[in-house]
C-alpha cells in the first residue's frame, strides 16, 4: 500500500490531496482530475508533501495523517486481502496488518480510481482471448 500526494488546482483554489492505493495500481493524475473536476493535477513536490503530511516525501504512512488533509481511498483496496504492508514514516521500515484493520483506521473518502478501458482498446481485446 502506498500514499501518493497530489497538488490539485481547481477553479477556486489549489489544494493538496493524499490518495491511498496499492503499489501495483497507483493513482493516475488524469483519473483523479476527472473525479475532482480539477483543472490540473500533478504529484506534489517534496516540500509540499513534507508540510502537508508531517512525513518525509516517499515515506508517507496512511496512519496519523493531519485531519485537515483530504484523503481519498482507492476502492480497489480489498479488505479481504491479508496481510498488507505500508510505510511507517521511517526509512527501511514497514508495518504489516490486516487490510480490514487498516481500512477501519483510515479517515477519508472511498473513490473509484480504476481506469476505464475503451471497448476497442488492445487491453480489452487481449483480455477476451
Amino acid at each position: 500500500m502506498a500514499v501518493t500526494v497530489f497538488e490539485v488546482a481547481t477553479r477556486v483554489r489549489n489544494e493538496v490531496v493524499a490518495v491511498v492505493s496499492t503499489v501495483a495500481a497507483p493513482p493516475r493524475p488524469g483519473v483523479l482530475g476527472r473525479l475532482l473536476g480539477a483543472r490540473n493535477v500533478r504529484p506534489a513536490p517534496a516540500f509540499l508533501v513534507n508540510s502537508a503530511t508531517d512525513y518525509a516525501a516517499g515515506l508517507v504512512s496512511p496512519l496519523l495523517l493531519p485531519d485537515e488533509l483530504p484523503v481519498l481511498i482507492d476502492e480497489r483496496l480489498r479488505p479481504d486481502k491479508d496481510p498488507i504492508f505500508t510505510a511507517t514514516g521511517e526509512r527501511h521500515t514497514a508495518i504489516s496488518l490486516r487490510a480490514l484493520d487498516l481500512l477501519t483506521l483510515l479517515s477519508g473518502k472511498s473513490v473509484d480510481l480504476a481506469v476505464a478501458r475503451p471497448r476497442g482498446s488492445r487491453v480489452a481485446v487481449a483480455s477476451r482471448h
